[in-house]
């Protein structure tokens, strides 16, 4: 089997984590994926994956010539479509993983848009709200509200969404409207935690042009946007989320704003991809388009 063959052989098995899933995807026997895993190995002199029961896991060396493979694999594709019809028509999966509320009220309504100019080009889309390794999970870019500390990924913000900090009426009944940031000691919060620190983030509020924090007590915490937003409707205390996201409940009197004086730092919103001079036409694209969709808010 060629080295062209064997390096893509070897990033599927990584972004799989598994080499019978990397088999299965490949349509190969299992044996020849591990034959060929063993060969570059030896070829190389250094060992590139760690094998157990469970689980494959990169070495060092397997992450950086992974990141090779990725730019050579990329700059191939690029020349094979150098003189053909997809240089202009992307063919291909795009894997991409995005918020709830990014996929449910910006990009997926203007998709047709971008299937008008891209029609060979197939998306899959993943919306949640949580941490992905691009690396492991196959992924090709991400967006999400904040920047990575991984700097084997290219980060760029976008856009960033005015956030507004607002509570139910039932519990603006029951503790009051805050009316200053002083009275948020008589108050609590539904905490949104960190998958990662298990902690949960404090409130952000701008103040003569200062960032204060604030931790308030509360009975639940969420890790996820919806739950978010239903805890507070359901009267469990204040959040904080961009204002995009909450117009409907607010126009429906379900959720009421407070503190509009004093309201959090806007949500900036990266785009995240894998760096390299090359990126896959198909990838490239709609990294292009999505710029482009978020340019209206890029500077509110």
């Amino acid at each position: 089997m060629d080295q062209v063959q064997a390096m893509r052989i070897f990033t599927r098995i990584v972004e799989l984590g598994s080499f019978s899933r990397a088999a299965e995807r490949l349509q190969l026997p299992r044996a020849t994926v591990s034959n060929v895993l063993k060969r570059l190995e030896q070829r190389l002199g250094v060992r590139l994956l760690v094998r157990t029961t469970r689980q494959v896991q990169v070495t060092a060396e397997g992450t950086l010539y992974y990141q090779r493979c990725l730019h050579l694999l990329d700059a191939l594709e690029e020349a094979d479509t150098l003189f053909s019809h997809h240089k202009l028509q992307p063919t291909g999966k795009v894997r991409i993983d995005m918020p709830h509320s990014l996929a449910r009220e910006i990009v997926i309504p203007a998709l047709d848009e971008f299937y008008q100019l891209y029609p060979e080009i197939e998306i899959a889309l993943g919306a949640n709200d949580t941490h992905v390794d691009l690396l492991r999970e196959g992924v090709d870019c991400v967006l999400r509200a904040w920047e990575t500390e991984d700097d084997t990924l290219v980060a760029r913000r976008i856009a960033q969404f005015p956030q507004v900090t607002c509570a139910s009426p039932g519990y603006l009944r029951t503790f009051g409207t805050p009316q200053s940031l002083d009275e948020l000691q008589h108050h609590r919060a539904v905490g949104y935690f960190s998958l990662v620190s298990n902690r949960n983030y404090p409130l952000e509020f701008c103040r003569d042009g200062r960032l204060e924090l604030r931790e308030l007590p509360g009975k639940l915490s969420v890790s996820g946007a919806d739950a978010y937003t239903s805890a507070c409707v359901a009267g469990m205390g204040l959040i904080q989320a961009a204002r995009y996201v909450l117009t409907p409940w607010l126009q429906r009197g379900e959720l009421v704003e407070v503190l509009a004086d004093t309201p959090p730092p806007p949500m900036p919103i990266y785009i995240m991809y894998p760096p390299g001079r090359f990126l896959a036409p198909r990838v490239r694209v709609l990294i292009d388009w999505l710029i482009t969709l978020f340019e209206p808010h890029k500077n509110r």
